[in-house]
């Protein structure tokens, strides 16, 4: 009986093709053994049948960014382990092929508290890293705070006066913000400071990237055409 060997070694022999190649097309999720697919180079086979999927390319994997909406009551940390296939929201509009490959490195960006929910972005291009961690202050953020008590339209404006912030009623008790450098626990802070009562806070928008209908407790990828 021969020694298992790596499903990269084997991939090599099989097509043929370099070595680089081989662990290429077994990253993408190209490769199936016995039917199911492996995406790491080191597996070890022996006999069993080893398969290239229609379209294989042997392509570096570009990074992505993933936007989760965060339940209310979790942490960033928490969050983390929402980022996993079955998590994945079932009207995802991106055609992108979920690979293992994707859920590493995820870097998380735009800091929520853990009492809010909503939008929430972990990603491993450092484009956009760099848009939403270096260039924060120019991001716009907007949320949605369901609250209790009363407030004039006088004591709207003066909640954000001297912020570059802009504050609306959605209806009796929903209150909409909008606006540049919004830092974790400003918009709780600015409500109960004019007396409402903050019952939750969602964050919906992050610049030109909205939350929409992504469900709680799920994520969807980036879309190309989608910018912060």
């Amino acid at each position: 009986m021969s020694e298992p060997i790596r499903l990269s070694k084997r991939l090599a022999e099989l097509l043929p093709c370099s070595r680089r190649e081989a662990e290429l097309y077994i990253e993408g999720g190209w490769v199936t053994v016995d039917g199911a697919v492996v995406e790491e180079p080191q597996f070890k086979v022996d006999t069993q049948r080893i398969e290239l999927l229609p379209g294989a390319v042997p392509e570096p994997l570009p990074p992505v960014t993933l936007l989760l909406h965060k339940p209310a009551g979790y942490s960033v940390e928490d969050a983390v382990a929402l980022l996993r296939a079955e998590q994945r929201w079932s009207d995802d509009p991106s055609p992108q092929r979920l690979l293992r490959k994707h859920f590493r490195q995820q870097r998380p960006t735009t800091p929520l508290e853990d009492g809010a929910s909503g939008l929430l972005v972990f990603t491993q291009n450092y484009g956009v890293t760099r848009k939403l961690l270096d260039d924060a202050a120019r991001v716009e953020h907007e949320y949605v705070i369901e609250v209790s008590g009363e407030l004039d339209a006088h004591g709207l404006k003066q909640m954000t006066q001297g912020l570059p912030l802009k504050a609306s009623w959605q209806s009796e008790q929903r209150l909409r913000i909008a606006g540049k450098q919004v830092r974790p626990g400003l918009i709780g802070k600015l409500c109960r400071e004019a007396g409402l009562r903050v019952e939750s806070i969602r964050r919906i928008r992050l610049g030109g990237v909205a939350m929409a209908k992504l469900p709680a407790g799920h994520w969807r990828y980036l879309q190309p055409g989608e910018r912060f």
